[in-house]
């Protein structure tokens, strides 16, 4: 009878023990993705702004595609409906973000300016 008892013992340790390993590993896994990924790239794209250019920039993305980096629309694409020249074959978050920025500073001179124009064209 003890016997018995010892073999169960003995396999739901082996079974508690390989799931601890599992979830120890997959805890690892989750915490070492990229830092790249943790970004949040729109904050980052932010930093220096003024509120109205948060605003007028956040008012854009929303109207241009929802804020999906995944949004189509014929040769625009992402968040903020670049022209996908301007993208460099690069779709990721971060580059769109960026690019917005350096695509609104040149032709426009701010987001704030940009969502003028957009009101009144209905594209930037």
């Amino acid at each position: 009878m003890l016997n018995k008892i010892t073999k169960t013992f003995i396999k739901f340790s082996v079974i508690a023990f390989t799931s601890l390993l599992i979830l120890f590993a997959f805890n690892i896994a989750k915490n070492n993705v990229s830092a790249s990924a943790s970004v949040n790239w729109q904050h980052v794209a932010e930093q220096g702004l003024s509120k109205k250019d948060i605003a007028a920039r956040r008012w854009i993305s929303f109207h241009e595609s929802s804020n999906r980096y995944y949004a189509r629309n014929g040769v625009c694409y992402g968040k903020f409906q670049l022209d996908v020249s301007y993208l460099h074959g690069d779709h990721s978050k971060k580059n769109q973000e960026l690019t917005a920025n350096k695509y609104v500073a040149s032709r426009y001179g701010s987001w704030s300016n940009a969502k003028k124009f957009w009101q009144q064209h209905h594209w930037y």
